[in-house]
């Protein structure tokens, strides 16, 4: 694995986005981290995820976050690599890890996953037209709300961009972003410098930048992670976000 974004990356507490290989029969032990939050992302294939000792297989693309004082691990079972991700974000930018020496090798698997878990499944993204002042339709799902997260991380999108469709241009004083480019090609703007973005790119947006997101000639999917100033600043942002979806219904 090698990173894409460190802790360099943004003045909030991102302290990492890895992007990997998982090999057959290979994975990362379960550990615990208990003062920063984990998401371990599989792109395609098939993994074993673990949370707490509960362990289930998903199909990818799929997505397991870890809480704050947990342990997780993952397993790929099958003869070929998985493409991987790995999301961390915490208390301080400080990463911390205490491992338990198990491989979950065997681990009894349950039908349903007994924690939080979901697809980046497109049939689930909805509509939005002009989105952040932007042109075109695009298709959008919050697949994780604030509510998720014990530290400053306050969301993860799923983001889908039409040909020809943009977002933005937007910004947030109190949410910063960083951006995973799934599939596709576009174009990533901050402030007055545009950038080419294609399959495997990272891009970081910090407090109260303005950026816009353009798709060219094919779709451009994203995952997209939002994380607040500070605990405080999530709690009204999150409310802030509440009461207008109230207004909006």
């Amino acid at each position: 694995f090698a990173p894409l974004l460190g802790t360099d990356a943004l003045s909030t507490n991102l302290i990492f986005i890895h992007r990997g290989v998982i090999g057959p029969k290979s994975g990362i032990g379960q550990h615990y981290h208990n003062q920063c939050e984990e998401m371990f992302v599989i792109l395609d294939g098939e993994a074993e995820f673990t949370v707490n000792g509960r362990t289930s297989r998903l199909e990818g693309p799929a997505a397991v976050p870890n809480r704050m004082g947990s342990a997780h691990g993952i397993y790929n079972p099958t003869d070929r690599p998985v493409q991987w991700l790995n999301i961390n974000v915490g208390m301080t930018k400080t990463y911390d890890a205490f491992n338990l020496g198990d491989p979950r090798l065997g681990a009894t698997l349950d039908p349903i996953p007994q924690f939080i878990s979901f697809r980046l499944d497109k049939s689930l993204l909805k509509s939005v037209s002009a989105m952040d002042g932007g042109r075109g339709t695009v298709q959008y799902r919050r697949a994780l709300e604030p509510t998720v997260f014990s530290t400053p991380w306050t969301y993860v999108d799923h983001l889908l961009i039409e040909p020809g469709s943009s977002v933005g241009p937007a910004s947030d004083p109190d949410v910063s972003q960083a951006y995973y480019v799934i599939s596709g090609a576009g174009s990533f703007t901050i402030g007055k410098q545009t950038a080419a973005i294609v399959e495997g790119d990272a891009i970081a947006v910090d407090l109260g930048e303005v950026r816009s997101i353009a798709a060219n000639g094919e779709a451009l999917e994203l995952l997209v992670i939002g994380v607040a100033r500070d605990l405080a600043t999530k709690a009204s942002w999150s409310q802030a976000q509440a009461a207008a979806r109230r207004g909006a219904g």
